[in-house]
């Protein structure tokens, strides 16, 4: 096993990351991959400007704060003063760690000259960099794509100024911003930027298997992994990620008994966390995905038919006494 990854005071764990996501990785999904092993779970992208006018006791209470260690809050921007300003409001909320966005595609966020829209403009991007690393007295990090598009592939050039500028670890998704999520991520080209620095650099892209870890770990040559919509449905995936990228035995897989124990506690969180109502909206897509995944011996449309009947329930406890029938073998009436 290698040395474990040091960002700043902070000794990480793995070096199995969860990707910020937006709409999925809120409070309490970090908070059971963070029960579940991973070594760093990060924040849905925040609007640092959006930040900058909030309430500190929301955002604290949003991100996770005396509840997931190292918290790390992720903030978007295009002007200096409000990735400053909103930096600052993280620290004061208990981030522990500030990363930057500088991967996100979407075309709203790149419309506002934010998230990936900043690998056109090195010198805004560095002057954002700068800004935020100024505001706050905790490590700041950086997560960006291989560039704006094939003929702009300058990350090793951003992240050897980040670095400079006091950036203590980059993160790369392996494609560009024009891919957006087509085709596969290129884990190889994420080594010339491994390579133009000396702080670690975590790739991040299609990591879905602990074989997809050994790939990308040994065509990158990153010191660790950062994995996304791979566990959605399936966090538990950590544990045997984790075991591949430490060289140790693979562990014993969970009982169907103890995989929805973990689903009833992570729902029972998703419950607790949102305001009456919110909660149940907001569970659904991860109801969703762990049906999908369930390991039981049902038809297709059978499955298709507990997973649109549970995402119709309108009552925390219809809900849990249809998932502990669902995985005791039993057809939900409502699905029949």
């Amino acid at each position: 096993m290698t040395a474990p990854i040091q960002i700043g005071k902070h000794i990480l764990t793995s070096k199995v990351w969860v990707a910020p996501m937006s709409g999925v990785t809120d409070m309490p999904f970090r908070l059971l991959l963070h029960r579940l092993g991973a070594g760093l779970v990060v924040s849905e992208m925040i609007a640092s400007l959006n930040l900058s006018k909030g309430n500190v006791k929301s955002m604290e209470r949003a991100a996770g704060a005396g509840r997931i260690n190292p918290l790390v809050v992720q903030l978007a921007g295009r002007e200096a003063r409000w990735m400053a300003v909103g930096a600052k409001m993280a620290v004061e909320a208990g981030a522990d760690i500030v990363d930057i966005n500088m991967g996100c595609p979407a075309r709203k966020v790149v419309s506002g000259q934010s998230g990936s829209a900043l690998m056109r403009v090195p010198e805004l991007a560095l002057e954002l960099i700068e800004a935020t690393i100024g505001a706050v007295d905790v490590p700041v990090t950086l997560k960006m794509r291989l560039g704006w598009d094939d003929d702009m592939l300058n990350a090793p050039q951003i992240a050897k100024a980040a670095e400079r500028a006091g950036v203590k670890m980059i993160v790369v998704h392996g494609r560009t911003r024009c891919q957006f999520y087509k085709g596969s991520a290129n884990w190889a080209a994420v080594k010339a930027t491994k390579d133009a620095v000396s702080i670690p650099v975590i790739v991040n892209g299609d990591i879905r298997t602990p074989d997809d870890i050994s790939a990308a770990m040994e065509q990158s040559g990153a010191a660790g992994v950062m994995v996304g919509r791979g566990l959605v449905g399936a966090p538990w995936r950590i544990r045997d990620m984790n075991a591949r990228i430490d060289g140790a035995p693979v562990p014993k897989a969970l009982t169907i008994d103890e995989q929805l124990a973990i689903i009833l506690e992570h729902y029972a969180d998703i419950i607790d966390f949102y305001e009456p109502g919110k909660g149940i909206r907001m569970a659904r897509k991860h109801l969703s995905a762990y049906v999908d995944l369930a390991p039981l011996d049902m038809p297709g449309t059978e499955r298709a038919r507990a997973r649109s009947a549970i995402c119709q329930m309108l009552e925390p406890a219809d809900v849990i006494a249809a998932l502990k029938a669902l995985y005791a073998g039993k057809v939900l009436e409502q699905a029949a």
